[in-house]
């Protein structure tokens, strides 16, 4: 029994790796376009810092990567462990499905606990920790040269500059947005970039301009000897309160306590302490169904195994973000719909690791 349990743990251990390595790769690649790009067209962006801002990265994406690889681990194991007749020799020995996976399940357990670390509290304070890194970067002097040439995003205002000498700037256009809607476009032959006491970019002065203006759904012509555009994309993010998704479990108790006694609706942050604490059981539910879909696949490809994590995949996040998008309605309770998923998988799994045991 001892061997079998080592064999298993050393299959499921030995895919664990390689499908947590790749759902990580892929997972930091979508981060990687969406939040490094703004180091990486810095100046003061070094290797060392590239680095450290990707291993920022790391246990938020692993948060999301090890349930998913663990699933995945599960399906193709044991859909090899099945179609190699190994399941078989373990029947004819007298040893049922249930004592033999026991080792698996336990597997997946101690990942809940480290699912839990990430989930509630090293995730969340990596990711702030790497927007700060990003937003220092990006605020220093020599890297708020901004770039020659091409269109930047200044908060709510698009920038282009055909020449930029420190602050001042040469043949400027500009385009300012509300609600994603472009309500201005200015051209101006001369510019200035004013910061605050922070260097930050505060407000864009533009001399001698001209241009359009949205006014009541009509477009009309405008000029100045001097306007100012008012820009905040490079503001600490520390002098902003961090957003619900951003805080760790222990802030997210915190800040309950506090909007409770200010009688404001706690719901939204209660949504998101159950995603924390629901999420983190997972690999649990996975596991537990992962097995017995695995031996009924009862195939080798691991294209099966994968399009049937991602089905699974699928039915489960749906729950997440059904919740969240009824975070404004605490009528319907959404923080308790987080649990739906776990109940699910966890039941629907048992249930079919019992039907496998018993051979049916």
């Amino acid at each position: 029994m001892k061997t079998l349990h080592l064999y298993l743990l050393r299959q499921v251990a030995a895919t664990l790796v390689v499908t947590v390595g790749v759902f990580t790769f892929v997972l930091l690649l979508g981060n990687v376009l969406k939040d490094v790009l703004d180091l990486l067209a810095s100046p003061k962006a070094t290797a060392g810092v590239l680095l450290q801002a990707l291993a920022l990265l790391v246990p938020f994406v692993l948060s999301f990567s090890l349930p998913i690889g663990m699933l995945t681990a599960t399906l193709l194991t044991f859909g090899r462990f099945s179609a190699d007749q190994e399941l078989t020799a373990v029947r004819a020995a007298g040893i049922s499905l249930v004592s033999a996976v026991m080792p698996v399940v336990a597997l997946s357990l101690a990942l809940c606990g480290v699912c839990a670390w990430f989930n509630c509290d090293l995730g969340p304070r990596a990711r702030v920790a790497f927007k700060e890194l990003r937003d220092t970067v990006v605020r220093d002097t020599s890297n708020l040269s901004l770039g020659e040439g091409r269109y930047i995003e200044l908060g709510s205002v698009t920038l282009y500059a055909r020449r930029i000498e420190g602050d001042q700037m040469r043949d400027v256009r500009v385009f300012a947005f509300t609600n994603g809607v472009c309500y201005l476009d200015l051209f101006a032959p001369e510019a200035e970039l004013r910061r605050d006491t922070n260097r930050f970019p505060s407000e864009l002065a533009l001399r001698n301009c001209q241009g359009l203006l949205l006014m009541a759904g009509t477009w009309q012509g405008i000029s100045a000897e001097e306007r100012v555009e008012p820009i905040s994309s490079f503001r600490p993010r520390r002098q902003d309160p961090p957003k619900l998704s951003e805080m760790s479990l222990r802030q997210l108790l915190a800040e309950r306590r506090l909007r409770r006694g200010e009688g404001v609706d706690v719901t939204p942050i209660e949504v998101q302490i159950h995603r924390q604490v629901g999420f983190s059981f997972a690999c649990l539910g996975f596991t537990l169904v992962g097995i017995p879909l695995g031996i009924r696949a009862h195939r080798r490809e691991t294209n099966v195994g994968v399009a049937m994590a991602l089905v699974l995949l699928l039915a489960y996040y749906g729950f997440i973000i059904l919740a969240q998008a009824l975070e404004t309605r605490p009528n319907l309770h959404p923080q308790y719909l987080l649990w739906v998923p776990n109940a699910l998988f966890q039941g629907i799994g048992a249930w079919m690791l019992a039907r496998a045991d018993r051979g049916t």
